[in-house]
This record gives structure tokens, C-alpha cells and sequence, in this order.
């Protein structure tokens, strides 16, 4: 990454929001790292300063995190979103989802993961933690069934992540909620062949697991 970015903390806890700065101060590719504790002041900062992310707590005083989401989005349509918070409530979560955030995280995230996320969220990437997954799963359920209740000669994965034919069988067959072993079957391979091309896709989508992939497939669009 070439160009340096501008972070925006928006956190009540002081702690929390120290330690962050600090860990985040130190990452190679991020310019500069502010820190607010209300949703008021990250309004005047992002009036006045040009920030390439946000990472918004959700338990924010006065003006809560969801709150603030749809009200920063509808000023700032470009800015990357990353909600950083001890909530995994499905109804805060989708509502999140519904405004347009790039990924939610939750304040167990190791420090480095953290740092790993961002810079993959700046370049284009989305990211939900594995708790917070069935939510996510469960907002594109529709896409889903559709995708199922097509066949696969109508389905097409876009060229990104340099995948295999065989790779974009495979996801689009994950992304309509199969396990290996009717992917296997659909395909006419072994479950150990479909085991190798579902490792392959999550390295090469930069994802953690098989429902991360489905999320990711879905929600950039990529199975038309």
C-alpha cells in the first residue's frame, strides 16, 4: 500500500481507545491515528479532516454506534467502516450490515488481526467476525436461495482472485449453503478434492472459513 492512511477512533473508553491508538500509531501503512469518544466530535473531525476509516464502537454515549453509522454514511458514501465493539446482537448487526459497513469486529480481535483487517478493508475488502457470521448469512439468505434454485450453467463467478473454473464451481455451490460432501457429489469429485479447492479459495479470497467466503461472494457481487 503506497498511500499512507488517516484513522478515525470513535470510542467512549478510554482505555480502550489508548490502546488502540498506540498499536495502530506504530502500523507501517496507517499516517495518522485520531480519537474521539462521542459520536458529536467525530462528526466535527470528519467535517474538517479528510480520514480514510473509522473504527466505531457501537456503546457510544448520547449518540449510540448505530446512530452514528447511518448518519456518517449519509455524508460520507466513500469511507471505510469498521465496527469494533462487544455487541453480536442480530438486530444491531443488521442494521450495521443495512448501512453499508465494511466489517464488524468484535474487541476480542488480537492487535495484529486488527492491523491485518484494516489494510485489507482499505484495499477493497470486507470482513465479519465468525460470531457474527449466521447474521450476516441470514441478511443474504435471498441471494442465496436464488442463487440455489438456479442451475449451474446460469451462474457465473466475475474473474477476481484469479480462482479456477473448478474453484468457482465450488463457491458458487459454498455460497448456496452446501457442505463438501454435496459439493462433492454435485461435481462428481471426492470430498478430499473438494477439501483442497475450498482451502485454495479461502487463501486466495484472504478469508478465514468457508461462511466468510459465502459473505464475501455475496456481498461483492461476485456470483451473477
Amino acid at each position: 500500500m503506497d498511500k499512507k492512511s488517516s484513522i478515525l477512533i470513535i470510542e467512549d473508553h478510554a482505555l480502550t481507545a489508548f490502546a488502540l491508538k498506540t498499536a495502530l500509531s506504530t502500523v507501517d501503512f496507517i499516517e495518522e491515528v485520531i480519537d474521539v469518544n462521542t459520536a458529536m466530535d467525530g462528526y466535527r473531525i470528519l467535517k474538517n479532516k479528510k480520514i480514510d476509516l473509522i473504527l466505531l464502537d457501537l456503546g457510544l454515549p448520547e449518540i449510540d454506534g448505530v446512530e452514528a453509522l447511518e448518519t456518517i454514511r449519509k455524508e460520507n458514501k466513500d469511507i471505510k467502516i469498521v465496527i469494533l465493539t462487544s455487541h453480536c446482537d442480530k438486530e444491531e448487526v443488521q442494521k450495521c450490515l443495512n448501512f453499508g459497513i465494511n466489517a464488524y469486529c468484535t474487541k476480542e480481535i488480537k492487535p495484529d488481526k486488527l492491523s491485518d483487517v484494516i489494510k485489507d478493508v482499505l484495499n477493497g475488502s470486507m470482513y465479519f467476525d465468525s460470531s457474527v457470521s449466521k447474521f450476516v448469512m441470514e441478511q443474504t439468505s435471498s441471494k442465496e436461495n436464488e442463487a440455489n434454485n438456479k442451475t449451474m450453467g446460469n451462474i457465473s463467478v466475475k474473474d477476481c482472485y484469479n480462482l479456477t473454473q473448478q474453484e468457482k464451481r465450488v463457491l458458487i455451490l459454498l455460497s448456496s449453503g452446501l457442505n463438501n460432501q454435496q459439493i462433492a457429489t454435485k461435481l462428481g469429485i471426492s470430498i478430499n478434492t473438494t477439501k483442497v479447492h475450498v482451502c485454495s479459495i479461502l487463501q486466495k479470497m484472504n478469508v478465514e472459513d468457508r461462511t466468510q467466503a459465502a459473505i464475501k461472494a455475496i456481498r461483492e457481487n461476485l456470483i451473477n
